[in-house]
């Protein structure tokens, strides 16, 4: 009886651990998410990149223990620490920082789209928003204490239920769906698009742009990996899945973004953002054909939004989270079927129809919350701040203070 419990405790604390060990690689991933903005906006800003996303982060931190997990999973924290401890160590406090982790992305990925003109206090609110109300709805509609109901209607018509296993659809396809109408609603920056011609506007600085893209590529092999949420799921297929994605996209970006390095790096996350939802039943082989045609997607829809439609989404983020989001839930439908190598027990319709819904979702809810916010307290910094930079405008400080004395 005492070797019994002795093992259960073992068990206990080793999946505390192994999920712990998860959320420190992805909240690392923020780390990412920062310098890929401070490399790809202009010196005056990069300040305000840094401190967006570590205030986002802090901010998400506290509204997704009080409000955005107890949405999502049913569970609160607002009992005394010894029942919070429990007979498993902690865990549902680890799986909370764990999942925190891709809430906190949705702030993120919203920060790199609007980058540049957007007001600092309005976007913190609309960042809570989302991490405490919107995304944990949705969140619970796939994953949480609704998804039984949710998925029996997925299965009722296609099959089988959706699947989404590391976030694709649920993290990413929502966070550049999201996106989307705050650029829209912000408008250009200053001087992108004259009488109808686009200027683009060049990044500051390729090593931090790289150093951004290789955090967030590291990370990810916990954001993917340590989704099994327990040390007995892990799979190892998933971790070789998602290494073939991301070198799928590179290579393809390296090919139809003419050897361009901003589009090389983003093409290592397209693969990775691809990959999330079949990666634990796809081939390797079929990961990297999902990460080729992901880093396709990403090039050309870069080019279709800045060009075609004049959308100034700075760092691409609805191209490549909303558009690439969306074709790893499909991807998954269609790579995780048997006759391609994969596992089954995906549909296709199910998987279009989940990620339809997240498109939906996103765009409603994003237009709600940025609309409001317009029409009351505004969401752009007026021409004199945008001209002079977000850093002196909202931190009073540049990147390079010593540069400003001289």
């Amino acid at each position: 009886m005492e070797a019994m419990s002795t093992m259960t405790g073992l068990k206990s604390s080793a999946d505390v651990l192994f999920l712990l060990l998860g959320a420190v690689m992805v909240f690392a991933m923020h780390a990412g998410f920062a310098f890929l903005e401070v490399g790809t906006v202009r010196k005056k800003n990069q300040v305000n990149a840094l401190v967006k996303i570590l205030t986002d982060w802090s901010i998400s931190t506290v509204i997704y223990f009080v409000v955005g997990f107890p949405i999502a999973y049913g569970i609160s924290f607002l009992k005394p620490a010894g029942e919070l401890l429990g007979t498993t160590q902690g865990y549902d406090l680890v799986h909370y920082f764990f999942l925190l982790c891709f809430a906190a992305c949705i702030p993120a990925i919203i920060s790199g789209g609007i980058a540049e003109r957007a007001k600092f206090w309005p976007q913190v609110t609309a960042g809570a928003i989302f991490a405490g109300l919107s995304y944990p709805l949705f969140e619970s509609l796939i994953w949480g204490q609704n998804a039984s109901r949710v998925q029996a209607i997925f299965k009722s018509f296609g099959g089988a239920e959706f699947h989404d296993y590391a976030g694709s659809v649920v993290v990413h396809s929502i966070g550049g769906w999201i996106a989307l109408p705050a650029v829209i609603i912000l408008g250009p920056r200053m001087g992108r698009y004259i009488r109808g011609k686009s200027h683009p506007i060049l990044v500051s600085n390729i090593p931090f742009l790289a150093l951004g893209s290789w955090v967030l590529a590291v990370g990810w092999f916990g954001f993917n990996v340590m989704s099994a949420g327990n040390l007995e799921k892990i799979s190892g297929l998933v971790a070789v899945n998602s290494l073939m994605a991301m070198v799928g996209g590179v290579l393809a970006a390296l090919v139809v973004g003419k050897n361009d390095p901003g589009f090389i790096h983003n093409g290592a996350l397209a693969g990775l953002i691809a990959v999330c939802a079949g990666s634990d039943i796809m081939h390797p082989l079929g990961a990297f054909v999902v990460g080729c045609i992901a880093s396709v997607i990403f090039v050309y829809g870069f080019h279709f939004e800045q060009e075609k439609l004049q959308i100034d989404d700075v760092l691409g983020v609805w191209p490549l989270h909303g558009l690439i989001g969306t074709w790893g839930g499909i991807a998954a439908g269609i790579f995780g079927q048997k006759f391609l190598g994969g596992i089954g027990g995906v549909s296709f319709a199910s998987q279009l129809a989940g990620s339809a819904l997240a498109v939906v979702f996103a765009l409603v809810s994003s237009f709600i919350v940025y609309s409001t916010l317009n029409k009351t307290v505004g969401i752009r910094l007026d021409q004199e701040d945008e001209f002079n930079g977000a850093d002196l405008a909202i931190h009073k400080i540049g990147a390079y203070p010593e540069d400003s004395i001289r």
